[in-house]
């Protein structure tokens, strides 16, 4: 990857650095942040549509952030099996069903309002 990212960068007459970091921290979900948020996540959508993802490996760059000050990762679908929509993130076929983008940007507006109320109480 360094020899490529160099590579490309002198062929258009740049340079770059490239270093690799070893590792990525854990990434930590507060558990009374968790718990709000999902508690957040029930009354915006319905409790049905909220459920308990897996336990998951991954390389997150969040998980710098969850380091530092109380965090929460949640993961929000994107695939409408009646649009056809179901393929995985960072394919060659995915294809978001945009109705998600309104439901995102509605959900964190309220997590947000709703976390300024309880902190205000």
């Amino acid at each position: 990857m360094k020899n490529l990212a160099e590579g490309i960068a002198q062929s258009m007459g740049g340079n770059c650095t490239f270093d690799i970091i070893r590792g990525y921290p854990f990434l930590t979900n507060e558990e009374k942040l968790t718990g709000q948020l999902i508690a957040f996540a029930e009354e915006y959508l319905g409790k049905e549509q909220v459920i308990q993802a897996d336990l998951w490996t991954a390389a997150e760059d969040f998980a710098y952030y969850s380091q530092t000050a109380d965090a929460c990762f949640y993961l929000l679908g994107t695939g409408n099996r009646e649009k056809q929509t179901t393929s995985s993130l960072h394919t060659s076929t995915f294809n978001i069903d945009e109705d998600a983008l309104a439901i995102s940007t509605g959900l964190m507006a309220y997590i947000a309002i709703r976390r300024l109320e309880v902190q205000q109480e």
